[in-house]
């Protein structure tokens, strides 16, 4: 029997009653469902024995147990062009399922007769009724349909393949990009991570001084790998990705200005990014910092920092390698004073 089915139109979700999915979801997000297998991706959360919460989104099951948390924790972003996928294919129905949420569309007429018939034929067969939507392959594979990222990025709409049907323990066909591979689930957990906010410390303490050398760290226990486990459990399969700071960029908001290094990146150093002031250090030069040439005046300086996170990810099968850097950063103001001459 031909793998594939157009999905629904919209004019007939209206009249669509939801069915148990695959992992069955307790809450709903998203639910477009037009031109072919095209969806919102379904979610559910379970919480863990030791409090974190894996969430299932699309068929894919997301374990954020060690992700970043505080509440500045924010979205990295690809240093180059690449984007995680805005949709993907993964396992949706059993057979049983697909049949039960595509008989009432055509049922419903609202898609019309030619199309409706196109549709059984893709779907039946009159000769061995047993047969009707893989049924006899019940618990020997899956039909697999498309989800769609809840942001609605650029591209969501260009996963509109059919449904196709997929034996366990085969891998998608190679020519439907995004069906779930370990590769693409690290993709997806890309996504998904977290990074701490990017605040530095400065030091000495208070406003800097003109020509005076600022420095600049920020806190070892904070800035750790993160990571995120994307698994389809239906199919055994799952990746992770790691993300590790690696760099700290240092964008002073101001062209009168000096870094230190004079890149303004400072690299990790033994686990740590730049280094705690110390009293006693004010007129040396930091290993990461800045130097302003004039005050801020009555205002401030928006000093800009940056941290690159290499991505690496690890699969089932042994398979791995790396994506994209990501970047994450934030604002932060600095006021800057002239150093006050004291008359004796």
């Amino acid at each position: 029997m031909p793998a594939v089915g157009k999905a629904v139109r919209v004019a007939a979700l209206a009249a669509l009653v939801s069915i148990p999915m695959l992992m069955a979801p307790v809450a709903f997000a998203g639910g477009r469902g037009e031109n072919g297998t095209r969806d919102g991706s379904e979610q559910s959360a379970e919480v863990g024995g030791d409090g974190t919460v894996s969430v299932t989104v699309g068929g894919v099951v997301f374990d954020r147990s060690k992700n970043g948390r505080d509440g500045s924790a924010g979205v990295l972003r690809s240093s180059t062009s690449w984007a995680p996928p805005p949709c993907w294919y993964a396992p949706k129905y059993t057979p049983e399922q697909l049949q039960k949420y595509l008989e009432p569309i055509w049922e419903a007429g609202s898609t019309g007769h030619e199309w409706d018939a196109e549709q059984r034929k893709k779907y039946l067969d009159p000769d061995e009724p047993e047969k009707d939507f893989n049924k006899d392959k019940t618990g020997e594979g899956h039909w697999w349909g498309s989800y769609v990222n809840d942001s609605y990025p650029p591209g969501w709409d260009s996963c509109d393949e059919d449904y196709f049907w997929v034996d366990q323990g085969d891998p998608p066909p190679a020519g439907i990009e995004n069906a779930v591979t370990p590769e693409v689930l690290a993709e997806l957990a890309y996504a998904e991570i977290r990074v701490p906010g990017t605040e530095v410390t400065l030091a000495p303490a208070g406003a800097a001084k003109v020509n005076l050398p600022t420095w600049a760290w920020l806190d070892g226990a904070e800035f750790r790998p993160v990571s995120v486990t994307a698994s389809v459990p239906v199919i055994g399969i799952e990746a992770t990705a790691t993300a590790v700071p690696v760099s700290l960029e240092i964008e002073p908001g101001t062209p009168d200005a000096e870094t230190f290094p004079a890149s303004g990146v400072c690299e990790i150093d033994g686990g740590r990014i730049g280094e705690p002031y110390a009293r006693g250090k004010a007129e040396q030069d930091p290993p990461c910092g800045v130097k302003y040439l004039r005050s801020s005046g009555e205002g401030a300086f928006p000093l800009q920092a940056t941290v690159t996170w290499e991505i690496e990810w690890t699969g089932t099968g042994g398979a791995g390698g790396d994506l994209p850097d990501g970047t994450f950063g934030a604002t932060q103001d600095v006021v800057v004073q002239e150093i006050q001459a004291i008359n004796r």
